[in-house]
């Protein structure tokens, strides 16, 4: 944020006191809860490979329960980044795939998930490194 309240990469959203849901640092705020929401993150990186079927996600996403699967499928869903299709048979198949703003969402995505993977080592030294640091009690 700079000096005079706006956020350096959203210069024309300032910041002066209590903001109330419709600011748009409110919602931008909650834009970013999703989209950086780690199961999100797993979901949508998963989905740009192509449709996937409610099973095959929660079987990919290691850690993830039924009910944070569909929490998260339905969020993104109601955000209009992910569609669901269901197909009539017994038992219904239900299709996931990202829409096209979903799919704008990709590239950021992966590089995210990339720069974790490669600095996940040194994330983890430095947590330990931190945490023998700390004086306890």
């Amino acid at each position: 944020m700079t000096e005079d309240g706006t956020l350096s990469c959203v210069p024309h959203i300032q910041v002066r006191g209590p903001v109330g849901d419709e600011h748009p640092m409110c919602q931008l705020r909650d834009i970013l809860d999703r989209v950086g929401d780690k199961w999100s993150v797993l979901v949508m990186n998963l989905l740009a490979a192509g449709p996937r079927r409610y099973s095959e996600l929660h079987r990919a996403i290691d850690g993830i329960s039924q009910r944070m699967l569909t929490v998260t499928l339905r969020s993104l869903e109601r955000d209009g980044l992910v569609h669901r299709t269901v197909t009539p048979s017994s038992p219904p198949r239900v299709d996931y795939t990202l829409t096209a703003v979903g799919e704008t969402l990709c590239a950021p995505v992966r590089a995210l998930i990339q720069w974790a993977d490669e600095h996940r080592d040194y994330v983890t030294k430095s947590r330990l490194h931190f945490d023998a640091a700390e004086p306890t009690g």
